[in-house]
């Protein structure tokens, strides 16, 4: 099989010079230029069809579409259908809320609510939260939304005596940053952001609405004020099938 080298992909499309690749790959790489060619939302043919077509076995055929499915190419709609999947939503990795970030690219962001709570800090919470150990903190876990569909799971937790109004005044559905910034006067200053790849525990799929097996993208965050005084902790699970990250870097 010829491949064309494509700036925005592999190098050989990730096959070896010796050329020797599992058959499933290169059925994958074939799929890759028809999903081009059906577009967004176009339902893909037969398992029949695509077997017959790229003269595999439907075992073969299976895995190829497994892997597009679990990068977030391909997707299931109602009715078992395997359909293209849109482009992945992009997140800077910047001081800005989901909600600004989402609404830039055309959807609506929404959260739905599993948890707005006080309780008392343990001692790495307190620790990074500048509060004693036992001291109160605001914890808030929501289900991220895109145009209604779950894309992610967010907890975050605020010193409640600095910021006793989020369990009186504060929406839980709205965007947090915007009512600290614009309520309550908050200045971010600056923040430090770790990422790992995870797969979601049994409770956390079930929230979001994803496959166990699906890769996760799990963001841990601490924000400070200009001063130096610690503002949240959030813990951020990202669908990897619908989402990607994006920084600009300087010297």
């Amino acid at each position: 099989m010829r491949i064309e080298h494509r700036a925005d992909q592999p190098v050989r499309a990730g096959i070896p010079e010796h050329g020797r690749i599992p058959r499933y790959y290169a059925v994958k790489i074939e799929l890759l230029d028809l999903l081009e060619e059906l577009g967004e939302g176009s339902a893909l043919p037969s398992e029949r069809e695509l077997a017959e077509r790229f003269e595999v076995s439907r075992v073969t055929l299976r895995q190829a579409v497994t892997e597009l499915m679990l990068e977030g190419r391909l997707m299931r709609r109602q009715g078992s259908r395997t359909v293209v999947a849109p482009p992945k939503l992009v997140q800077p990795l910047a001081l800005a809320s989901y909600t600004e970030s989402v609404r830039k690219q055309g959807l609506e962001p929404g959260r739905s609510v599993i948890d707005i709570e006080s309780r008392p800090a343990d001692a790495q919470l307190a620790a990074d939260l500048g509060v004693e150990p036992g001291d109160e903190v605001v914890h808030l876990e929501r289900v991220l939304l895109a145009d209604g569909e779950r894309v992610g799971l967010e907890s975050s937790y605020l010193p409640k005596r600095r910021f006793p109004e989020l369990l009186g005044e504060f929406d839980p559905t709205g965007s947090l940053y915007a009512f600290l910034q614009e309520k309550l006067g908050v200045t971010f200053g600056e923040a430090e952001e770790r990422i790992e790849t995870v797969l979601a525990t049994p409770r956390e799929a079930l929230l979001i609405g994803t496959n166990p097996a699906t890769p996760m993208i799990l963001l841990h965050r601490r924000s400070w004020t200009p001063e130096g005084e610690p503002i949240e902790r959030v813990r951020s699970l990202f669908r990897g099938d619908r989402f990607s990250f994006i920084t600009r870097l300087r010297d």
